[in-house]
């Protein structure tokens, strides 16, 4: 990194890209080459805002992003980080990728601090900017939601200005909702943003934690808008997923019975003249306080081209055409509350502190129940 004063740089935009897109660091469809993930990764006037996280491939998404955004000027793009998982240290643990820094086998609550500006800073050398828009706390454990060393520590970041926001991204499966409840209660005065899992067909249980995001004036950024392709409207019955792909861990019947719902959304599309991808961005940006939507680009074998999709996406429109009737049908037709078992605090689980999931504390319950949210009966799996 150079000394100099950072430049200004634009806001997040409504629309976003993930460096998870392109199977490349993530397992979605097929592996597109690193030349094509560029390219659809280098901002213009249709999308400005890119995501990556330093986990991904170990820091390869971060250089890939970072040959992406080189030439154009800083003020002509946002991007937005995540720290969080410790791969400097830390040795990889199968599927469940690098443990996350606040690991106590890795270090004790003294050392956050340090961890944290270090991990910052490489990320900005491989990206191969000075300062970040946003930089997340990515998928953190127990721990991670709760210490005010790490919040305080995040926040330092930004004075120091290798980042001009902060906030919170859980993950990498659905759940946390308690969890991101008390952390916005306690840190939302330090926080700008978190990411939740956010569509039409899975309104459950992100919608939980929106009213209080909304309270705090922390915004939000909503992936897994495509519901796992679903909404680009290329994945049929019979579609044939790699060995790795992760949509695997969906349950049977899911691509049937989603497409079944799209047949009954789509008139509310066409209605609009949106596509039915576009009818999601719209349905989560109808809600406050989501500002951004950021859904995987999938090269879907024999499916349509990621590129053709990134225009799809940069083509949404800003300004929300649903109506509130609209957003209502929508959210009933796609109901999914109950559809899985959560991760973080959840009341099906009563075993050790892992590092994504763990009992339910009185705390928890006391912070859901003060935003209407019932931890027994709004949590729980299976039919409502």
């Amino acid at each position: 990194m150079t000394d100099s004063i950072p430049k200004p740089s634009r806001a997040v935009g409504h629309v976003a890209l993930g460096a998870w897109s392109g199977g490349r660091y993530l397992q979605y469809g097929e592996t597109v080459e690193a030349e094509r993930l560029e390219a659809l990764l280098r901002p213009d006037a249709g999308i400005h805002t890119l995501l990556t996280a330093d986990a991904y491939g170990a820091g390869e998404a971060d250089a890939l992003v970072g040959r992406a955004i080189a030439g154009v000027p800083r003020d002509e793009f946002c991007l937005v980080g995540a720290v969080g998982h410790d791969f400097y240290e830390g040795e990889r643990e199968g599927a469940k990728g690098f443990p996350r820094f606040t690991d106590a086998r890795l270090r004790g609550p003294e050392q956050y601090a340090d961890y944290l500006k270090m991990a910052t800073e490489k990320h900005l050398e491989r990206l191969g900017v000075d300062q970040l828009d946003v930089l997340l706390l990515h998928n953190p454990d127990r721990t991670g939601y709760t210490s005010p060393i790490v919040w305080e520590a995040l926040a330092s970041l930004r004075d120091e200005g290798l980042t001009s926001a902060i906030g919170v991204a859980p993950g990498p499966a659905n759940g946390f909702t308690l969890d991101v409840i008390a952390c916005l209660e306690q840190f939302g005065e330090l926080m700008d943003w978190a990411m939740l899992i956010l569509n039409p067909f899975e309104p459950w249980p992100g919608e939980l934690a929106l009213r209080t995001a909304a309270a705090q004036e922390v915004a939000v950024i909503a992936r897994v808008v495509d519901y796992g392709g679903l909404f680009w409207d290329d994945v049929k019955p019979g579609h044939q997923f790699a060995p790795k792909d992760h949509r695997l861990h969906r349950p049977g019947g899911w691509i049937e019975s989603g497409i079944e719902k799209l047949e009954r959304i789509r008139p509310v599309a066409e209605r609009h003249e949106l596509t039915l991808l576009q009818l999601a961005a719209q349905w989560d940006l109808a809600h406050s306080p989501v500002a951004c939507v950021a859904p995987t680009l999938i090269q879907e074998p024999g499916g349509r081209a990621i590129e053709a999709k990134r225009a799809e996406l940069a083509a949404t429109p800003h300004h929300v055409v649903l109506s509130p009737e609209e957003v209502a049908e929508l959210r009933e037709i796609g109901d999914n509350a109950g559809s899985m078992v959560l991760k973080g605090a959840s009341p099906e689980y009563d075993g050790a502190i892992v590092a994504d999931r763990w009992p339910l504390e009185a705390e928890l319950v006391a912070a859901g129940a003060r935003w209407g949210v019932d931890a027994e009966a709004d949590l729980a799996s299976g039919p409502r």
